[in-house]
C-alpha cells in the first residue's frame, strides 16, 4: 500500500475535476483516493470551514501535480460526529457498521460504550460489541456480566482473543465486516491497533506513509484513516448487506477517552435508546422529557425494571449536555 508522491505523468491534468474517497484526515489536510484509480493525492478544502470526514466521497480539482482542492462533498449515507458544548466535528462518513472494541482488562468504560451505541443508533448504523482479550480468564466473567444487559437489548456481542488466537479473531471480524465499510472504535489499551494489524497487512507502514503524505509528522496515531481490506474469501455480507462497489474497508480512529453527543436533540436522544422506543407516546404529556414528569412511561419503565437505572442516568446526562450546547 503506497501513498508517496506519484509520477506526474499519472496525475490528472491541473484544473480537471475528478471524484474520489477521503481515506485520511489531519487538520485541514486530507488524502483522497481517486475513484478512477491511482495513488492518493493530498487535498485541501476551499474556505475556512471544513466539514469533510474520512469516508466521504468528494469532488475535487487538481491544483498541482500532487495536490487538489475539494470542491464538494457528495451525498452521504451516514455520518458520525464527536461534539462538545461549543462545536460538532464530523469524523467518519458512509459507515455501515460500528465495531466497538472492549477488553477484559484494562477496565473498559461503560459510559463510552453507551455513548458509542447511542451515536450508532442516531446515525442508523449497525453496531457490534467486540470483547477482546478473552484469554485473560480471571477477568472474563466480570466483563461478560457487564455486557449481558447490552446483549439483552439486542446488541451483538462477540468474543475474541487477538493474542492467543489471532487467526480466529481475524476470521470472526472479517465475517462481521463482510463487504461493509466498518469503523473500529475503542479506548486506548483495548487492543484496537493489534486488530488493525491483523486485518490489514502492513498497516503500520501504511500509517507512516499516510502520516508523511498528510504532513502530520510524528502524530501517526492521532488521525483517522481508512484502509481498503485485501481481497479474500469472506463469510457473507455485513449486517447491512451493502456489498458496495468499493468492497470492504476499515476506518481506524484514535483511541477515544470521551465521546460527546451534544449535537443530538432530546428527540433524537430518546429514540436512540432501543428500550425507550416501545414506551414513547405513553407519557401523559406529549413533550415529556422523561426526567421528573408525572405519569412518564419511561420513568415507569425504570420502576418496573424494563429500563435499567444506569441507562436512564446516561439519558439524563446526555439531555443535560445537549442543553449546554452553544448554538
Amino acid at each position: 500500500m503506497k501513498y508517496r508522491q506519484r509520477d506526474t505523468r499519472e496525475v490528472t491534468a491541473v484544473g480537471e475535476t475528478s471524484e474520489g474517497r477521503v481515506i485520511a484526515a489531519h487538520g485541514r489536510h486530507y488524502l483522497v483516493e481517486p475513484a478512477a484509480g491511482g495513488a492518493p493525492i493530498q487535498c485541501f478544502p476551499r474556505g475556512k470551514k471544513s466539514e469533510v470526514a474520512v469516508g466521504d466521497r468528494v469532488q475535487y480539482a487538481a491544483i498541482a501535480a500532487d495536490q487538489g482542492a475539494i470542491l464538494a462533498i457528495l451525498p452521504r449515507v451516514t455520518l458520525l460526529y464527536r461534539s462538545d458544548q461549543y462545536k460538532s466535528k464530523v469524523f467518519a462518513a458512509n459507515v455501515d457498521h460500528l465495531l466497538i472494541v472492549l477488553a477484559t482488562e484494562p477496565h473498559f468504560s461503560e459510559d463510552l460504550l453507551g455513548r458509542a451505541l447511542i451515536a450508532a443508533e442516531a446515525a442508523g448504523i449497525a453496531a457490534t460489541i467486540v470483547l477482546n482479550k478473552t484469554d485473560v480468564a480471571p477477568a472474563l466473567p466480570a466483563a461478560r456480566a457487564r455486557l449481558a444487559p447490552y446483549a439483552a437489548l439486542g446488541y451483538r456481542v462477540v468474543e475474541i482473543s487477538a493474542r492467543q488466537a489471532p487467526d480466529a479473531a481475524a476470521d470472526t471480524l472479517l465475517g462481521l465486516i463482510g463487504h461493509d465499510a466498518c469503523l473500529l472504535l475503542g479506548q486506548s489499551g483495548m487492543g484496537k491497533s493489534t486488530l488493525v494489524n491483523l486485518l490489514v497487512p502492513g498497516a503500520d507502514a501504511a500509517t507512516r506513509e499516510i502520516s508523511s503524505a498528510l504532513n502530520s509528522g510524528r502524530h501517526t496515531t492521532t488521525f483517522t484513516r481508512l484502509f481498503t481490506l485485501p481481497d479474500r474469501e469472506r463469510s457473507g455480507e455485513g449486517p447491512n448487506g451493502s456489498n458496495g462497489s468499493n468492497g470492504a474497508s476499515l476506518i481506524d480512529s484514535p483511541g477515544f477517552q470521551e465521546f460527546g453527543l451534544h449535537h443530538l436533540s432530546e428527540g433524537q436522544l430518546e429514540r436512540a435508546f432501543p428500550e425507550f422506543r416501545p414506551l414513547l407516546g405513553g407519557c401523559r404529556y406529549y413533550n415529556c422529557r422523561h426526567l421528573r414528569e408525572p405519569d412518564c412511561a419511561i420513568l415507569a419503565g425504570v420502576a418496573s425494571g424494563a429500563v435499567l437505572p444506569a441507562r436512564h442516568a446516561l439519558y439524563a446526562q446526555l439531555v443535560h449536555e445537549s442543553s449546554q450546547m452553544v448554538r
